[in-house]
Parts: C-alpha cells; sequence; structure tokens
C-alpha cells in the first residue's frame, strides 16, 4: 500500500506541473511549500543543471535591444570557463505557461516543444564537452540537430575555430530565437561562419547539405523513440564522406530508449561506442548529486533519466 500511496503523489504532482503549463498563472493558486517541493522532486525540468557554463539572468535594459524584450523572454549572459572569460548573450523564452500556438505548431510539424521551454542539462554538458574538446572542431564544418536555444553551437562557434557552425532545429519558434541569437553575439565568432537552419530529421529536400558536415553534435535527443529512425537516418546523411567524420550525441538511459535508438543506428550501418565516465569534473558533478552533496540545487536527480552518455557515432 506504501508503493501506491507515493505512486499516487507522483501523479498528482504531474497533473499540478501540467495545470500550472495550461491555465494562466492567476486561475490557479500558489502551491503550499510542501507541494512546491514535491513539484520540484518529481519535475524533469531543472534550471541550473551541472552549471558546467555559468549563466546569470541580465537585468531587461543591461543589453542594446531591452526595448524589444517580451515578458515571454530573458536574456541569460553566459560565462566561458576558459582564459579571458568569453560571454554569450542568449535570448530565451522563460514564462512557465504554454500557449495554444505552441501545441499548433507541434501538430502542424510534428515536433515535440521541448526545445523551447528551457536549455536542457544534457546541453550545458555538452557545451562543455565541446569546449574541453576544441581542437577536435578546428576548421571544421559543424551542425547542433534539434538545438534548442543552442548553447553547445554557439560555444563552439565562440571558441574552437570551427570554419562553419550551423545551428539547427525543426521548431520555427525556436529558429527565431536561435536567428536573434547569432545576431546579438556575430562579433564573438570571429572568421567561423554560424547561421541558423529550420532542419526536421525527415525531410527529404537535404540535397545541399547531405554529406556535408564533419562533425555532428546533439544533446537529449534520444528520449522520444517515434523520432529514432528519423535521428539515424539524418546522422548517416549528413556526415561526409571524407576524413574522419563522427557524431557526438550526449544523452541519458530514459529506460529502454537509448539502447532502442543505438540498435537503429546499427540498422543504418553506422558504428557507435558508448563511455559511461568522459569528462572528470562531469563525473565528480554527477556523483555530488548521488550522494546527496548537491541534492537541494537538483532534487529530482536521478542517473537514468539525468546524467548524459556519451554516444560517438561514426560511418
Amino acid at each position: 500500500m506504501v508503493g501506491n500511496s507515493t505512486n499516487e503523489r507522483a501523479s498528482s504532482l504531474r497533473w499540478k506541473i501540467l495545470r500550472q503549463a495550461l491555465l494562466p498563472r492567476a486561475s490557479h493558486p500558489n502551491p503550499d511549500d510542501e507541494t512546491q517541493k514535491g513539484i520540484k522532486r518529481i519535475s524533469r525540468r531543472n534550471i541550473h543543471g551541472f552549471n558546467l557554463i555559468p549563466s546569470r539572468l541580465l537585468d531587461k535594459c543591461e543589453t542594446t535591444d531591452c526595448n524589444e524584450s517580451t515578458s515571454r523572454d530573458a536574456r541569460l549572459c553566459y560565462t566561458i570557463p576558459i582564459h579571458g572569460s568569453p560571454k554569450l548573450l542568449l535570448i530565451q523564452r522563460v514564462d512557465d505557461h504554454a500557449r495554444l500556438s505552441d501545441f499548433e505548431i507541434c501538430n502542424r510539424y510534428n515536433i515535440d516543444n521541448t526545445g523551447v521551454v528551457c536549455s536542457w542539462p544534457s546541453e550545458d554538458v555538452l557545451a562543455y564537452y565541446c569546449l574541453s574538446h576544441a581542437d577536435r572542431f578546428r576548421h571544421k564544418k559543424v551542425i547542433e540537430l534539434g538545438s534548442g536555444y543552442g548553447l553547445a553551437a554557439f560555444v563552439i562557434a565562440a571558441v574552437t575555430e570551427a570554419s562553419e557552425v550551423v545551428i539547427s532545429d525543426g521548431n520555427p519558434q525556436v529558429v527565431n530565437y536561435i536567428q536573434h541569437n547569432v545576431e546579438v553575439n556575430s562579433g564573438t565568432f570571429g572568421d567561423t561562419t554560424v547561421k541558423p537552419m529550420m532542419l526536421h530529421w525527415n525531410q527529404e529536400e537535404t540535397f545541399d547539405i547531405a554529406n556535408a558536415f564533419d562533425i555532428i553534435v546533439a544533446s537529449d535527443c534520444t528520449f522520444f523513440k517515434d523520432f529514432h529512425r528519423d535521428l539515424a537516418r539524418i546522422v548517416k546523411l549528413l556526415l561526409s564522406k571524407t576524413g574522419s567524420p563522427e557524431a557526438i550525441l550526449l544523452s541519458p538511459k530514459r529506460g529502454d530508449s537509448l539502447d532502442m535508438f543505438l540498435e537503429i543506428v546499427k540498422e543504418y550501418g553506422l558504428q557507435f561506442t558508448v563511455t559511461e565516465n568522459y569528462d572528470a569534473e562531469v563525473w565528480n558533478r554527477h556523483e555530488r548529486f548521488m550522494n546527496g552533496k548537491d541534492r537541494d540545487s537538483w532534487p529530482s536527480y536521478e542517473k537514468d533519466h539525468c546524467y548524459p552518455l556519451l554516444i560517438r557515432i561514426t560511418p
């Protein structure tokens, strides 16, 4: 009976999260402290995550485009942890209230809308991993798939001397944010060409970008099983046929979801490796979450759902 009670409690909390997302804030009461703690414990969303690329929320008029601000947007200044501490400014949507137009776009383009919700923790880890292996990207053509706000791609563009970085997503709302952020940060990229792209993994009109990229990066893109085959297909299609092309994915296991995706990767004739402990700092933070030392900053942390494994895919 204890187990059933726990499941009912979790289910009740998830319904409250959904209600908060769908209904205007004024139409539902503020949760009490215990309920709020429960929601934080059960929610998969975590703003701070591993906090490997530190960020701070800017006041409205700390930026030159403050007059264009909307109530849905926030400006986050990311400090890249290398010598000189270069900065990236990413405008992101931060409101907790979904709108009907969000679901209309999901249905129209057959996509999920998680990319517009926030920058997810695996993206932070991907950005840090790419920063730690900057030499791998020098003079390479790189594309990020399912980028959301594209923190990893922006870090690659800012510090690795890649020749080209394409930041792609299937959600037109997200691509609009990417376009704006490319313009805002244009002085940070040096000689690297940076551009947004609206890309659906199942679209056929990809002749101009087929076999065009030396490196593909992506984070937390294997959760939705319906998209597994399309993701494997687009990875194979985009990788260059010369040099040593590779796809670098960071994704938690999420039950059997990652394993199912990797089976499809094999069907497409691609090779892959999976590495659990790939960076000392990432592993240290993971262990601190697991042993409770940093549990307060991520109450819902679970290895299966939160810790991203490193998957490298090659032709």
